[in-house]
């Protein structure tokens, strides 16, 4: 079964980012800069985890990966454009 996460990051150099931006972008939807919904399996989060962590630098870098209910809503200011596909807008 898959679960809903955020993952958002922060990554002090630039080779680094990119390949941080390019992971995530294989596997979810990119909603903000530095954030990404990923809709995920147990074994996938773990695949997923052990990529980002021979990626970044430890002691400069950041990742968190934040679990979401799986009926998620959210509130979408503006230029919030890009929904991910099963999570509900709460207006």
């Amino acid at each position: 079964m898959k679960s809903n996460y955020i993952v958002c990051y922060d990554i002090t150099n630039e080779k680094r980012l990119k390949k941080v931006f390019k992971t995530l972008s294989g596997i979810g939807t990119h909603i903000q800069y530095s954030v990404f919904f990923c809709k995920l399996a147990w074994p996938e989060l773990t695949e997923l985890k052990e990529k980002l962590k021979d990626i970044i630098d430890g002691n400069e870098d950041d990742i968190r990966i934040y679990p979401l209910p799986s009926r998620s809503k959210f509130v979408a200011l503006g230029q919030g454009d890009r929904v991910p596909e099963g999570v509900e807008i709460f207006l």
